[in-house]
């Protein structure tokens, strides 16, 4: 496959620096934000082919400038890897606030929405294009005391069929990743935020979680790119409106 050219969302760390360093060693053209400049620095540090903007992708401006300016050096977008994500608030419904609600689905629903708005005309104009975007199993079973994360990850399959359905005649696949429990720095804040709601020790938290999968452990951010990496080639070239979940595959969700 020739190299590819990327935008990449939320790409300093985690899954979304995973993603990002995986098409750059491929060969690629890499155009990728997140709110933590210095995360940033360090991979285009490693990477000369990808390159850098530090933006909050729920300020619709800032989010609209740096894919136009990314769109123009790259000449179109073959890849878009919508990896933006928040925890969100950890509540019961009762205890939500508005503004924790809606700052929780504005970076995880509504910036997704916004990238795809801007991208996708260039990838008609050019009649192909892989739109990739990070849901969750959140978004397949719920999840209690997180309902607005649950409620965005929803959405986002939602979101990512209707697209799928609107470019695929312009011979566009739009798919939704839906990762279990990733091992790491976050997954380690959900279950210490859970910990102080519930009062139950974290390791007991955590074995809720990984007890009820089959394969009995959290995803790793590799395997997520495995899957961004196969879902961009030509060997998924009939795969669209798919929600794809990396989970070890979820028998029960988080037992008492």
């Amino acid at each position: 496959m020739p190299p590819q050219r990327v935008i990449i969302t939320a790409a300093g760390s985690g899954i979304g620096r995973e993603i990002a360093s995986r098409f750059a060693d491929a060969g690629g053209e890499i155009h990728i934000c997140d709110v933590d400049e210095r995360a940033l620095g360090q991979l285009t540090s490693q990477h000369s082919n990808i390159t850098a903007s530090t933006i909050d992708v729920a300020e619709e401006t800032a989010l609209d400038g740096w894919l136009q300016c990314a769109l123009h050096t790259l000449g179109g977008c073959d890849v878009l890897v919508n990896n933006a994500g928040i925890a969100g608030p950890t509540a019961a419904v009762e205890e939500m606030t508005l503004e924790a609600w809606r700052q929780c689905l504005a970076i995880n629903l509504d910036a997704q929405m916004l990238t795809c708005r801007k991208v996708v005309p260039a990838m008609k104009a050019q009649r192909s294009g892989c739109i990739i975007n990070m849901s969750s199993t959140a978004g397949l079973f719920g999840c209690p005391y997180r309902t607005p994360y649950a409620a965005a990850k929803w959405a986002v399959i939602g979101l990512s069929k209707s697209i799928a359905a609107e470019t695929g005649p312009f011979n566009i696949r739009c798919n939704a990743i839906c990762p279990g429990s990733v091992e790491g720095d976050r997954m380690d804040r959900v279950i210490a935020a859970e910990a102080a709601k519930t009062g139950k020790p974290p390791e007991q938290i955590r074995n809720e979680y990984t007890s009820g999968t089959s394969m009995r452990r959290f995803a790793r951010t590799s395997e997520i790119a495995d899957l961004c990496e196969f879902l961009a080639s030509d060997a998924a070239k009939f795969i669209s409106g798919q929600a794809i979940p990396v989970d070890g595959h979820t028998e029960t969700y988080h037992s008492e």
